[in-house]
């Protein structure tokens, strides 16, 4: 399968550092067809730095195994707790890293934006999203909640991309590709 003959793989990512979702599916000729999806788990009495390297050889080991052109991770925002927000950010940092290291593209949306796309508002509940997921890649039972926003952020990606390649077609720059969710709406600009 090459991303040139119209089809392409794309590997989801929902990042965490005690449980990381991923989510893989084709896109054949506009087409989605889910692949596999599960998560990656760290023991929580492990040391951060051990906790890391499981995310990044992980997620090594899903691009080897899957052989995605395109991976997509979800932006993730925790105002909360500042403790939390630091740790998350340590496990986005080494999924991205891996990612990268793997020889992929990685594209990124915000929560937001992955809902909008899949459920149509982007404060939808997690169990919307799941079973949008599910009915979306016609599987037979909801996947887990960290799985279906990895699936999710996949889905958004195949349906906005089909945008950004028309764009580039007519050599307009794709870094002017933004969405927006304005009064409930997605806008593109």
């Amino acid at each position: 399968m090459t991303a040139n003959s119209g089809s392409m793989r794309i590997l989801g990512i929902d990042p965490g550092l005690r449980i990381t979702g991923y989510g893989v599916i084709d896109v054949i000729g506009g087409k989605q067809k889910y692949v596999a999806s599960g998560v990656i788990k760290t023991a929580s009495d492990d040391s951060l730095p051990n906790r890391l390297h499981t995310l990044f050889k992980g997620l090594q080991e899903l691009a080897d195994l899957y052989k995605p052109h395109v991976a997509v991770v979800e932006i993730v925002f925790v105002n909360v707790n500042p403790q939390s927000t630091l740790l998350l950010g340590q496990a986005r940092g080494a999924v991205l890293t891996s990612l990268v290291q793997s020889g992929l593209a990685v594209k990124e949306y915000t929560a937001l934006q992955i809902k909008q796309s899949i459920v149509g508002h982007g404060k939808a509940k997690k169990e919307q999203v799941q079973e949008m997921v599910k009915r979306l890649l016609s599987l037979p039972a909801c996947p887990t909640a960290d799985a279906a926003d990895a699936l999710a952020a996949a889905l958004t990606h195949a349906q906005t991309n089909p945008l950004i390649q028309a764009l580039a077609a007519k050599d307009l720059p794709v870094s002017m590709v933004k969405t927006r969710v304005r009064k409930g709406r997605t806008s593109w600009g």
